[in-house]
């Protein structure tokens, strides 16, 4: 039997036991499948969208204030999320913003011969650097995203930490611009499982606009290494890692989330919204109607993330679908209704390596939110 005893925050003190998966640069969101056979397929019902939404707004949100929220009681609100927690249907992840602590993200594409690109992607996705590592297409191109501590370390990351073998015909690299859609923000926000009332009584204070570059102790690393892991971790947990009292701990919390440091995220088995296909969606777009293709590109209920890169093409997405006759209705719909598109280069994504989280498992299976 799980425990499901709260934490003085509200956070659940039982730990499930599996994860799951994204859709990468193809995040959150994450994918296609569930990383274990044990997660249903029947579809998460109107409670649970409710509570993945929730989640999504504040990950860290007290159960009994969620549950009030949704007008169900607490024990509901743990058994649902225990349920699918230990299932791997569901995964609260608390990450780091790569602006506000003045990183570089570069969207990396690799060409591999196809006897070598699972063992390539598996390679780049044990790297603590990278994040939404698939394999696209044939099974020929891998896709990531890779975090540089600056522009100036970004040609080591590039020429030095990719993989090197004659496997590898081709890489390029498009620096992350601007993000129209992502990071706090994801699909479930588009869903309409709760409604404006609802949302704004769970919604958090905005971030504070950093005035520069945070700067992390060893201490907060760890703080933000375990969050990765599970973004509900325990406060007496989080004390013992970074060996602060609890009451440290959640006063750090409060300060990383305010100065938009930290950010929750849900992973979830996209299944359960009757998501069967991602594709990686490259566009040129002139460049005077760069910033106006992309909002609209990113209120699009298919758009999981949205954002400007450098390169020939300049704006990427990741679009979830029903199935491949949804796609090509979505593609020569609201696509090609978009301002200033001069070209279009798509891709689906085949298998899942990795998404915003540490890497736990290489499962071929996939799930997930977002990119």
């Amino acid at each position: 039997m799980v425990k499901t005893d709260r934490e003085p925050d509200g956070t659940a003190q039982g730990r499930p036991t599996t994860d799951r998966p994204l859709g990468g640069p193809t995040s959150s969101t994450n994918s296609t499948g569930p990383t274990t056979s044990t997660v249903p397929t029947t579809g998460f019902d109107a409670l649970d969208r409710q509570l993945v939404h929730a989640l999504q707004l504040d990950g860290r949100a007290p159960f009994s204030r969620i549950a009030a929220v949704l007008g169900v009681s607490d024990q509901t609100v743990a058994r649902r999320y225990t349920r699918h927690r230990t299932t791997g249907a569901l995964k609260v992840l608390g990450l780091a913003d790569a602006r506000a602590l003045g990183e570089i993200e570069w969207m990396v594409r690799v060409q591999c011969t196809p006897d070598a690109a699972v063992s390539v992607a598996e390679a780049l996705a044990r790297r603590s650097d990278t994040s939404w590592v698939s394999l696209m297409s044939g099974g020929t191109e891998i896709a990531a995203v890779c975090r540089a501590a600056s522009s100036d370390h970004s040609d080591a990351l590039l020429l030095q930490k990719l993989p090197r073998t004659p496997s590898v015909v081709g890489v390029t690299a498009h620096c992350l611009l601007h993000e129209f859609f992502g990071g706090p923000q994801g699909l479930i926000s588009k869903s309409g499982a709760l409604t404006d009332t609802q949302i704004a009584e769970l919604s958090p204070p905005p971030p504070n606009p950093p005035a520069a570059p945070a700067t992390l102790t060893d201490a907060d690393r760890r703080l933000l290494d375990a969050l990765a892991q599970d973004g509900r971790t325990p406060l007496g947990e989080l004390a013992a890692v970074t060996g602060w009292s609890p009451t440290t701990v959640r006063r750090r919390l409060a300060e990383l989330r305010a100065d938009g440091v930290l950010y929750y995220d849900v992973d979830y088995d996209l299944r359960q919204f009757g998501h069967g296909v991602m594709v990686a969606l490259w566009l040129s777009v002139a460049p005077a109607e760069l910033a106006a293709t992309g909002e609209a590109l990113a209120g699009h209920p298919e758009v999981a993330f949205a954002c400007a890169t450098t390169g020939p093409n300049n704006l990427f997405a990741s679009v979830l679908c029903r199935d491949v006759g949804a796609l090509y209705t979505y593609l020569t719909t609201r696509v090609a209704a978009l301002p200033g598109v001069r070209a279009m280069e798509s891709a689906p994504r085949i298998r899942h390596i990795k998404g915003a989280g540490p890497l736990v498992t290489l499962s071929p299976a996939a799930s997930g939110r977002r990119r």
